[in-house]
Protein backbone atom coordinates (compact mmCIF):
# COMPACT_ATOMS: atom_id res chain seq x y z
CA UNK A 1 0.00 0.00 0.00
CA UNK A 2 2.44 2.06 0.85
CA UNK A 3 4.56 1.63 -2.69
CA UNK A 4 1.18 2.23 -4.09
CA UNK A 5 0.53 5.20 -2.36
CA UNK A 6 4.14 6.98 -3.16
CA UNK A 7 3.59 5.47 -6.77
CA UNK A 8 0.37 7.91 -7.09
CA UNK A 9 2.17 10.93 -5.65
CA UNK A 10 4.73 10.94 -8.18
CA UNK A 11 2.49 10.75 -10.71
CA UNK A 12 0.86 13.22 -9.35
CA UNK A 13 4.19 15.72 -9.40
CA UNK A 14 4.89 13.96 -13.00
CA UNK A 15 1.16 15.62 -13.91
CA UNK A 16 1.58 18.88 -12.28
CA UNK A 17 4.94 19.35 -13.62
CA UNK A 18 3.87 18.75 -17.15
CA UNK A 19 0.84 21.07 -16.27
CA UNK A 20 2.66 23.53 -15.43
CA UNK A 21 5.10 23.52 -18.46
CA UNK A 22 2.31 23.96 -20.60
CA UNK A 23 1.46 27.04 -18.85
CA UNK A 24 4.39 28.34 -18.98
CA UNK A 25 5.53 27.72 -22.68
CA UNK A 26 1.98 27.06 -24.25
CA UNK A 27 -0.69 24.45 -25.59
CA UNK A 28 1.05 24.91 -28.24
CA UNK A 29 4.14 23.58 -27.82
CA UNK A 30 3.39 21.10 -24.58
CA UNK A 31 -0.21 20.35 -24.57
CA UNK A 32 -1.97 19.99 -20.82
CA UNK A 33 -2.49 16.83 -19.91
CA UNK A 34 -6.22 17.00 -19.88
CA UNK A 35 -5.88 17.68 -23.85
CA UNK A 36 -3.68 14.71 -24.86
CA UNK A 37 -6.25 12.41 -22.29
CA UNK A 38 -8.92 13.70 -24.35
CA UNK A 39 -6.86 12.97 -27.54
CA UNK A 40 -6.11 9.59 -26.96
CA UNK A 41 -9.84 8.93 -25.76
CA UNK A 42 -10.64 10.38 -29.27
CA UNK A 43 -8.04 8.25 -31.52
CA UNK A 44 -9.48 4.91 -29.02
CA UNK A 45 -12.70 5.22 -29.45
CA UNK A 46 -12.15 5.32 -33.34
CA UNK A 47 -9.97 2.82 -33.93
CA UNK A 48 -7.27 4.65 -35.15
CA UNK A 49 -4.82 4.30 -32.18
CA UNK A 50 -5.65 0.54 -32.20
CA UNK A 51 -4.45 0.10 -35.92
CA UNK A 52 -1.15 1.53 -35.38
CA UNK A 53 -0.35 0.02 -31.66
CA UNK A 54 -1.43 -3.31 -33.39
CA UNK A 55 1.55 -2.71 -36.74
CA UNK A 56 3.60 -1.99 -34.10
CA UNK A 57 3.63 -4.23 -31.80
CA UNK A 58 3.50 -7.01 -34.62
CA UNK A 59 6.75 -6.02 -35.63
CA UNK A 60 8.13 -5.47 -31.65
CA UNK A 61 7.27 -8.65 -31.18
CA UNK A 62 7.74 -11.38 -34.19
CA UNK A 63 11.20 -9.66 -34.01
CA UNK A 64 11.80 -9.81 -30.60
CA UNK A 65 11.15 -13.56 -30.78
CA UNK A 66 12.98 -13.88 -33.93
CA UNK A 67 16.21 -12.45 -32.33
CA UNK A 68 15.43 -13.37 -28.85
CA UNK A 69 15.35 -17.40 -29.39
CA UNK A 70 18.51 -17.55 -30.84
CA UNK A 71 19.90 -14.75 -28.74
CA UNK A 72 18.97 -17.04 -25.66
CA UNK A 73 20.16 -20.48 -26.70
CA UNK A 74 23.57 -19.71 -28.68
CA UNK A 75 25.35 -18.99 -25.76
CA UNK A 76 24.34 -22.66 -24.80
CA UNK A 77 25.63 -24.31 -27.71
CA UNK A 78 28.82 -22.46 -27.70
CA UNK A 79 29.32 -22.84 -23.94
CA UNK A 80 31.67 -25.75 -24.07
CA UNK A 81 32.87 -25.20 -27.56
CA UNK A 82 35.88 -22.91 -26.60
CA UNK A 83 37.45 -22.68 -29.73
CA UNK A 84 34.18 -21.81 -31.61
CA UNK A 85 33.15 -19.02 -29.41
CA UNK A 86 37.19 -17.57 -29.78
CA UNK A 87 36.45 -17.12 -33.66
CA UNK A 88 32.95 -15.91 -33.44
CA UNK A 89 33.87 -13.54 -30.46
CA UNK A 90 35.24 -10.28 -32.66
CA UNK A 91 32.33 -11.02 -35.28
CA UNK A 92 29.44 -10.72 -32.72
CA UNK A 93 31.66 -7.91 -30.73
CA UNK A 94 31.00 -5.81 -34.30
CA UNK A 95 27.45 -6.94 -35.00
CA UNK A 96 26.31 -5.74 -31.21
CA UNK A 97 29.02 -2.44 -31.95
CA UNK A 98 27.17 -1.41 -34.94
CA UNK A 99 24.62 1.18 -34.80
CA UNK A 100 21.69 -0.41 -36.09
CA UNK A 101 19.64 2.91 -37.11
CA UNK A 102 22.35 2.91 -39.73
CA UNK A 103 21.74 -0.42 -41.11
CA UNK A 104 17.69 0.56 -41.01
CA UNK A 105 17.93 2.02 -45.32
CA UNK A 106 19.57 -1.22 -46.26
CA UNK A 107 16.79 -3.32 -44.09
CA UNK A 108 14.45 -1.28 -45.91
CA UNK A 109 16.31 -1.60 -49.54
CA UNK A 110 16.09 -5.31 -48.90
CA UNK A 111 12.29 -5.71 -47.23
CA UNK A 112 10.66 -2.93 -48.21
CA UNK A 113 8.91 -0.21 -46.11
CA UNK A 114 6.45 -2.93 -45.17
CA UNK A 115 6.79 -5.21 -41.65
CA UNK A 116 9.49 -7.31 -42.76
CA UNK A 117 12.17 -4.25 -42.45
CA UNK A 118 11.01 -3.76 -39.03
CA UNK A 119 11.10 -7.11 -37.96
CA UNK A 120 14.52 -7.50 -39.12
CA UNK A 121 15.49 -4.24 -37.30
CA UNK A 122 14.34 -5.29 -34.22
CA UNK A 123 15.31 -8.74 -34.83
CA UNK A 124 18.75 -7.57 -34.85
CA UNK A 125 18.79 -5.43 -31.81
CA UNK A 126 17.07 -7.75 -29.49
CA UNK A 127 19.79 -10.60 -30.80
CA UNK A 128 22.81 -9.32 -29.61
CA UNK A 129 21.49 -8.28 -26.20
CA UNK A 130 19.89 -11.29 -25.38
CA UNK A 131 23.08 -12.93 -26.16
CA UNK A 132 25.63 -11.53 -24.17
CA UNK A 133 23.70 -10.93 -21.15
CA UNK A 134 23.07 -14.56 -21.43
CA UNK A 135 26.59 -15.15 -22.66
CA UNK A 136 27.49 -13.42 -18.83
CA UNK A 137 24.84 -15.19 -17.19
CA UNK A 138 26.89 -18.88 -18.47
CA UNK A 139 30.09 -17.07 -17.48
CA UNK A 140 29.01 -16.50 -13.97
CA UNK A 141 28.30 -20.00 -13.22
CA UNK A 142 30.34 -21.12 -9.86
CA UNK A 143 33.06 -23.57 -11.95
CA UNK A 144 33.66 -25.32 -8.67
CA UNK A 145 30.04 -26.39 -8.21
CA UNK A 146 30.35 -28.27 -11.62
CA UNK A 147 33.92 -29.43 -10.64
CA UNK A 148 32.13 -31.33 -7.49
CA UNK A 149 29.46 -32.45 -9.73
CA UNK A 150 31.84 -34.27 -11.68
CA UNK A 151 33.07 -35.63 -8.92
CA UNK A 152 30.13 -37.38 -7.37
CA UNK A 153 29.49 -38.68 -11.19
CA UNK A 154 27.16 -36.23 -12.61
CA UNK A 155 27.22 -36.35 -16.67
CA UNK A 156 27.59 -33.51 -18.92
CA UNK A 157 23.36 -33.52 -19.22
CA UNK A 158 22.64 -33.65 -15.37
CA UNK A 159 25.00 -30.45 -14.53
CA UNK A 160 23.24 -28.73 -17.36
CA UNK A 161 20.26 -29.45 -16.07
CA UNK A 162 20.65 -28.68 -12.33
CA UNK A 163 23.19 -26.60 -12.27
CA UNK A 164 24.14 -24.80 -15.59
CA UNK A 165 20.41 -24.14 -16.41
CA UNK A 166 19.19 -22.82 -12.99
CA UNK A 167 22.07 -20.42 -12.85
CA UNK A 168 21.66 -18.72 -16.46
CA UNK A 169 17.93 -18.36 -16.46
CA UNK A 170 18.07 -15.47 -14.39
CA UNK A 171 20.44 -13.83 -17.03
CA UNK A 172 18.16 -15.01 -19.82
CA UNK A 173 15.05 -13.06 -18.40
CA UNK A 174 17.03 -10.08 -17.45
CA UNK A 175 18.09 -9.97 -20.84
CA UNK A 176 14.55 -10.46 -22.45
CA UNK A 177 13.46 -7.46 -20.22
CA UNK A 178 16.09 -5.27 -21.35
CA UNK A 179 15.35 -5.95 -24.82
CA UNK A 180 11.42 -5.78 -24.63
CA UNK A 181 11.68 -2.23 -24.18
CA UNK A 182 14.26 -1.71 -27.13
CA UNK A 183 12.20 -3.88 -29.28
CA UNK A 184 9.57 -1.55 -29.24
CA UNK A 185 12.17 1.90 -29.52
CA UNK A 186 13.83 0.10 -32.53
CA UNK A 187 10.65 -0.79 -34.57
CA UNK A 188 9.02 3.16 -33.77
CA UNK A 189 12.61 4.19 -35.23
CA UNK A 190 12.18 1.83 -38.56
CA UNK A 191 8.48 3.14 -38.53
CA UNK A 192 9.65 7.02 -38.30
CA UNK A 193 12.22 6.42 -41.12
CA UNK A 194 9.86 4.66 -43.24
CA UNK A 195 6.30 3.45 -42.83
CA UNK A 196 2.43 4.14 -43.83
CA UNK A 197 1.38 3.24 -40.46
CA UNK A 198 2.43 2.22 -36.88
CA UNK A 199 2.47 4.51 -33.66
CA UNK A 200 6.06 5.79 -35.38
CA UNK A 201 4.20 6.96 -38.45
CA UNK A 202 1.41 8.39 -36.29
CA UNK A 203 4.43 10.53 -34.31
CA UNK A 204 5.81 11.80 -37.40
CA UNK A 205 2.38 12.30 -39.20
CA UNK A 206 1.44 14.22 -36.05
CA UNK A 207 4.75 16.36 -36.16
CA UNK A 208 4.29 17.41 -39.87
CA UNK A 209 0.89 18.87 -39.29
CA UNK A 210 1.71 20.15 -35.93
CA UNK A 211 -0.61 18.02 -33.52
CA UNK A 212 1.26 18.34 -30.12
CA UNK A 213 -1.60 16.34 -28.22
CA UNK A 214 -1.82 13.59 -31.23
CA UNK A 215 2.21 13.50 -30.67
CA UNK A 216 2.15 13.00 -27.23
CA UNK A 217 -1.00 10.78 -27.43
CA UNK A 218 1.90 8.43 -29.25
CA UNK A 219 4.64 8.56 -26.91
CA UNK A 220 1.97 7.85 -23.90
CA UNK A 221 0.72 4.98 -25.91
CA UNK A 222 4.15 3.41 -26.00
CA UNK A 223 4.89 4.39 -22.28
CA UNK A 224 1.94 2.00 -21.40
CA UNK A 225 2.54 -0.59 -24.07
CA UNK A 226 6.10 -0.59 -22.16
CA UNK A 227 4.53 -1.36 -19.05
CA UNK A 228 2.17 -4.35 -20.28
CA UNK A 229 5.16 -5.97 -21.54
CA UNK A 230 7.24 -5.27 -18.40
CA UNK A 231 4.07 -6.53 -16.18
CA UNK A 232 4.34 -10.15 -18.71
CA UNK A 233 7.74 -10.72 -18.47
CA UNK A 234 7.71 -9.84 -14.25
CA UNK A 235 5.05 -12.51 -14.19
CA UNK A 236 7.19 -14.84 -16.40
CA UNK A 237 9.69 -14.53 -14.11
CA UNK A 238 8.15 -15.28 -10.94
CA UNK A 239 6.83 -18.05 -12.38
CA UNK A 240 9.55 -19.60 -14.24
CA UNK A 241 11.64 -18.71 -10.58
CA UNK A 242 9.53 -20.03 -8.17
CA UNK A 243 12.31 -22.14 -6.99
CA UNK A 244 14.18 -19.75 -5.72
CA UNK A 245 14.01 -19.03 -2.28
CA UNK A 246 13.34 -15.20 -1.15
CA UNK A 247 14.96 -12.91 1.31
CA UNK A 248 18.38 -13.43 2.92
CA UNK A 249 20.09 -16.25 4.33
CA UNK A 250 19.41 -14.57 7.94
CA UNK A 251 15.69 -14.02 7.04
CA UNK A 252 15.31 -17.64 6.10
CA UNK A 253 17.14 -18.72 8.96
CA UNK A 254 14.82 -16.61 11.42
CA UNK A 255 11.23 -17.96 10.02
CA UNK A 256 12.75 -21.55 10.35
CA UNK A 257 13.12 -21.71 13.93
Amino acid sequence: MRIAVYRAVILALILACWQGASLLFGAHWIPAPAAVMRAFWLQAASGELWYHARYTLAAAVIGFLIGGLPGALLPFLIRRLATLRAILDPYLIAGYGAPKVALTPLFILWFGIGLESKVALVASVVFFLVFFITLAGLDSVDQKLIAAARVFGAGPGLIAREIVWPSAIPYVLTGLRVAAPYAIGTAVVGELISSNRGLGYSIQAAATNFEPAKLFVGVVALALIVLVLNAVLDLLEKRLLSWRPTGGIAERAQTSF
